[in-house]
């Protein structure tokens, strides 16, 4: 075959190239199209297989797979799911107030406590649960760049309620300076006229001045860090909590998990899964009969 290729004309072998030149333009032509249609999706993504579903991101940094978020809310004690929804959002951060408030309804509570991850972390979230009478327990992610440069933190600034300051590490007041709007949110600034001379300035800033922004409603997030400061036992609580459901159901649905396209239909099958589930939790925690006699009832 080596020796029949060596010996093929010119004219033959041109002919072959402009063949896959001729493939290739219509390939780049085909994506052209999807590049078009892809800018003009809300979230600049579009599947081809199946037009609901959206990266999600997984644990490997710039990887992700192609598929739905399912939020889950289950109780401490059985570990009963008592609330789910399917989205195709593909973070956690817009879902704590919305999991909680089904979760609330479906006890029948006017108060309930909820553990979840630092993935579902948001001020404003965290103030609608506050509103509701829903206590939140989530560590805060630490995305500030100072404390990965070796320099002070913010939980290093004390806010003083009182005279509306901050002390800072090296004993100075951070006095409030102006308010900006970000992102919708009301955000004061404060800082101090003592940082340029501060014998500890190099452990703190590498500007002219260490400035500390603080939330209109900071104080509803601080007390939620006393909270946790002062029950870390429950995210370990969480860790066994929500993740035997979702260990339980992956292992039903095997490693192709869902078998359905579009939302709707996979909101569908996941509630299949979700009942099956809690059927098979009342059978081990009261047994078949009464499980049976409570569902007559």
């Amino acid at each position: 075959m080596a020796s029949a290729d060596r010996q093929e004309s010119s004219e033959d072998k041109s002919q072959r190239l402009e063949d896959k030149i001729a493939t290739l333009k219509k390939e780049m032509a085909r994506l052209k199209k999807l590049e078009v249609r892809m800018y003009e999706a809300p979230d600049q993504q579009i599947s081809l297989t199946d037009p609901d579903a959206r990266s999600m991101a997984t644990s490997g940094r710039g990887t992700g797979m192609v598929g739905y978020n399912v939020q889950t809310a289950v109780d401490a004690k059985h570990h009963l799911i008592v609330a789910h929804e399917v989205t195709n959002v593909g973070h956690d951060r817009t879902q704590l107030a919305n999991m909680a408030h089904q979760a609330k309804d479906v006890i029948g509570t006017k108060k309930i406590e909820v553990v979840a991850d630092r993935g579902y972390f948001k001020g404003e979230e965290i103030l609608t649960c506050d509103n509701a009478g829903i206590t939140t327990y989530l560590p805060k992610p630490q995305s500030s760049g100072s404390l990965s440069r070796g320099l002070f933190g913010k939980r290093d600034f004390i806010y003083i309620a009182e005279a509306d300051e901050y002390l800072c590490p090296a004993g100075e007041r951070l006095i409030y300076r102006c308010s900006t709007v970000e992102k919708g949110l009301n955000i004061h600034r404060y800082w101090s006229s003592m940082c340029p001379s501060c014998p500890i300035k190099s452990k703190c800033t590498t500007g002219k001045h260490r400035r500390v922004r603080r939330w209109e409603h900071e104080e509803v997030v601080e007390a939620l860090q006393t909270r946790l400061d002062r029950e870390p036992e429950r995210m370990r609580a969480r860790r066994e909590t929500v993740e035997h459901p979702f260990g339980t159901i992956k292992s039903w649905m095997g490693s192709t998990h869902f078998l359905t396209r579009t939302l709707p239909r996979v909101s569908t099958e996941m509630s299949l899964h979700v009942l099956a589930y809690n059927m098979k939790r009342m059978m081990n925690i009261i047994g078949t009969k009464p499980l049976i006699e409570a569902i007559r009832a």
